[in-house]
C-alpha cells in the first residue's frame, strides 16, 4: 500500500481525511499533529517525512482565523506559506506528491460567475495572500504537486482555530432562542469536509495534478445557508438578512467566492444534500 502522511490530521478536514484514507484500503496512513510535526519547523518536517518516506503528503495545516491574520501577518505567512514550503521541500527529497489544501479566498470576489481553476487569483486579505503564497512555494519547490482549493468547510470535528463550524453555531443559537443575523450579500460554496475527504483518494489514484477546485456543487449566501439548516432541523428561530457592512470585520471578504471545477473528474453532490448528510451524521436528523 502507498503511504500518505497528513499534516494537520486533527483539524476539520484532516480528521475526515485520516478516517477516509484508512477505510479505503489503498493507503497506509501517517497522521501528523501540530505537536508531532510543526510545519513551521523545517527540521522537524524534514525528519518526519524522510523517516516515513511516504508516496503522498497532504498539507492541511493552516492558520485559518481570517480576521486574526490581519493582525498577525507574520504568523499567517509562517504557517500558510513558509510551512507549505517546508513540507514541499521535504516532499522533493523523497519524491512524494505534495498536496496543498488551499482556499477560495485566493480570489477577489469581483467575478459574477463561479471561479474555476484557470481564473487568476487576486486575494484581498492577508489570509488569502498567505495561502496564495503557499501555493506558489509548493509549485516552485515540489516537482510533483497538487493544489486543492476548498471553500467554507463544515465537518464533524469543527475548525480548531475557529471553535467549531457554521452549522453548529446556527443550531446552538437557534436552540437558545437567539435571533440570527445572517449576511446576505456574500456568496460561497459550503463544503462538507467528509465529501471532500472521500473525493481526494479518488483524485490521487487518478493521478490528477495541478490546481483542482473541490467543493459541493452550487453556492449560496450565509443567510441561505442558515435558512436551509433551520428548515432541515425544524428549529424555530427568527432569521434576519443583513449586509456584510453591518458586521465589524478587520479583513475584507470576497463578495463572490463560489468555486467550480473545469476538470469534471470528481463531481460532488449539492451543498444542500451535504448539509442534510452532516445533520444526519451528527444526530440532528433521522436518516
Amino acid at each position: 500500500m502507498d503511504k500518505v502522511a497528513i499534516f494537520g490530521s486533527t483539524g476539520q478536514l484532516g480528521t475526515d481525511l485520516v478516517d477516509v484514507f484508512k477505510a479505503s484500503g489503498f493507503f497506509d496512513v501517517i497522521p501528523l499533529t501540530h505537536e508531532e510535526a510543526d510545519c513551521r519547523d523545517a527540521d522537524a518536517v524534514r525528519k518526519v517525512v524522510l523517516h516515513s518516506s511516504p508516496q503522498f503528503v497532504i498539507n492541511c495545516a493552516a492558520y485559518v482565523r481570517v480576521d486574526d491574520c490581519e493582525d498577525h501577518v507574520h504568523e499567517a505567512f509562517k504557517v500558510n506559506a513558509i510551512g507549505a514550503l517546508n513540507i514541499a521541500r521535504a516532499c522533493a527529497e523523497v519524491d512524494a506528491r505534495c498536496i496543498y489544501i488551499s482556499t477560495d479566498y485566493v480570489f477577489d470576489g469581483e467575478k459574477a460567475t463561479p471561479y474555476v481553476e484557470s481564473d487568476t487569483p487576486n486575494p484581498i486579505n492577508v489570509y488569502g495572500a498567505s495561502k496564495l503564497a503557499g501555493e506558489y512555494l509548493v509549485r516552485q519547490s515540489a516537482p510533483r504537486w497538487l493544489i486543492v482549493r476548498v471553500s467554507s468547510l463544515f465537518g464533524k470535528s469543527g475548525a480548531r482555530g475557529k471553535g467549531g463550524n457554521f452549522i453548529e453555531t446556527v443550531v446552538r443559537k437557534a436552540k437558545a432562542g437567539n435571533q440570527l443575523h445572517m449576511i446576505n450579500d456574500i456568496t460561497m460554496s459550503p463544503t462538507y469536509a467528509r465529501d471532500a475527504a472521500v473525493a481526494l483518494p479518488v483524485i490521487l489514484r487518478n493521478g490528477i495534478s495541478g490546481v483542482f477546485h473541490l467543493t459541493n456543487s452550487g453556492g449560496c449566501t450565509w443567510y441561505d445557508f442558515a435558512k436551509v439548516i433551520l428548515e432541515f432541523t425544524g428549529l424555530d428561530a427568527v432569521i434576519i438578512p443583513v449586509s456584510s457592512n453591518e458586521f465589524s470585520s478587520r479583513a475584507r471578504r470576497p463578495r463572490v467566492s463560489i468555486l467550480r471545477s473545469e476538470r469534471t473528474t470528481c463531481d460532488l453532490r449539492s451543498w444542500q444534500e451535504a448539509v442534510k448528510a452532516y445533520l444526519c451524521e451528527k444526530g440532528y436528523l433521522r436518516k
